[in-house]
Formats: structure tokens, C-alpha cells, sequence
């Protein structure tokens, strides 16, 4: 495939969705991946686009017959990569999004060892605590549980190729799309998609 394959990872709270709706919106040609999810929509999310929300029962029976690509349980609902929509994207050679968390970016990588693995970090923990409670979307309890399962999270910083520390969502932008500009430029996938150009070159002269 000339595309390429982008993993986005981040605790809960530290601007993921809104880097990755940045990056969509100027890059067209970046395809994000909807996961399944058993989790309930939240107010204001819409089926088959921010997520394919299904049953635990229907999820398990997908998982069952090899459905996913990726899986994993967080915060007690089930999330999963579709593995026929990836292959669809793939044979049509456009690039993918995933926005999935590290359990699901260990699964990928095992699959496509190139995938190009961004980590995404909020500057303190009490930054990350301060959003959390801004959001006014869960008790004190809940986000509790988020700012631990944020340490395990930062716990596998070191299996990911970036990390973007996100301070400015502006600045945090722009770093991010200067990696996916250089995913797009490295030679193994220039050799691919400039094929036609380079032919040229290398054609003897009759």
C-alpha cells in the first residue's frame, strides 16, 4: 500500500479528538476509522460516525468470528477496529486514522510493523485533571479512575515513534501534521507512489 497507517493514543482528556478533527479537516486525504464500541452514545455523538455503537452481545459475537482488527476494554466498555474496512481502505491506498488507545496500538503494530504510532500528552497531570473536571461530563469518581488509568497509559510512552506534548492545541497541530508530511515522504513509499516518476529515470534511453 502507497497510504499509510497513522495510530493516535492519548489519556482521557488530553485533546485527542480535537487534534484529530484539526487534522482531518486539512487533510482530506486521511480516512479515520468509526471503532465499535459497547459504550452508550454520549450527548450529541452520532452512530456510524463517532462511533458503530453496538450490544456487548453483538460485539462478542463480532470479535467471535474475527471481525476486528484490534480490541480492547477501557473503562469496562469494549472498543474495536473494524478489519474489513481496513482492508477496503487499504486497497484503495489512501491513508487511515486510527484513534485507538495502547492496548489496540500494540495489536496494530504486530500487523503492519510500518504504522506510523503518535502518543499524545497533556502537559501536567494537574492539566489533565483541570480538563477532565471542564468537561463536566463525569463524577469525581470517574475521573479518578481516568487520571490512573492516564499513568498506565504514560507507562508505554516508550513503545510509540512520537510524542506530541499538547500545551497549545495550535503548536500540537502543526506537529502533528508535520508527521504525517514526513510518513507521506519516506522513500519506501515514494518508490510506490512517484513509481511512474522514477521510471523515467531509470528506463534506458533506446
Amino acid at each position: 500500500m502507497s497510504g499509510s497507517l497513522f495510530v493516535i493514543s492519548a489519556p482521557s482528556g488530553a485533546g485527542k479528538t480535537s487534534l484529530v478533527h484539526a487534522l482531518l479537516q486539512s487533510n482530506p486525504q486521511i480516512d479515520l476509522s468509526v471503532s465499535y464500541t459497547t459504550r452508550p452514545p454520549r450527548a450529541g455523538e452520532i452512530d456510524g460516525k463517532d462511533y458503530h455503537f453496538v450490544s456487548r452481545e453483538i460485539f462478542l459475537a463480532m470479535a467471535a468470528h474475527n471481525e476486528f482488527l484490534e480490541s480492547a476494554e477501557v473503562y469496562g466498555n469494549l472498543y474495536g477496529t473494524s478489519r474489513t474496512w481496513i482492508a477496503g481502505e487499504n486497497a484503495k491506498d489512501r491513508d487511515i486514522l486510527l484513534e485507538i488507545d495502547w492496548q489496540g496500538a500494540a495489536q496494530v503494530r504486530k500487523l503492519f510493523p510500518d504504522c506510523v504510532c503518535i502518543f499524545i500528552l497533556p502537559p501536567s497531570l494537574e492539566t489533565l485533571a483541570r480538563r477532565l473536571q471542564g468537561r463536566g461530563k463525569d463524577s469525581a469518581q470517574v475521573i479518578a479512575t481516568r487520571l490512573a488509568a492516564a499513568r498506565e497509559d504514560v507507562s508505554h510512552l516508550s513503545e510509540f515513534d512520537y510524542v506530541i506534548i499538547n500545551a497549545d492545541l495550535d503548536e500540537a497541530g502543526r506537529e502533528l501534521g508535520s508527521i504525517v508530511l514526513t510518513a507521506r515522504l519516506r522513500c519506501a513509499k515514494q518508490l510506490v507512489r512517484q513509481r511512474h516518476l522514477i521510471n523515467q529515470f531509470l528506463t534506458p534511453e533506446k
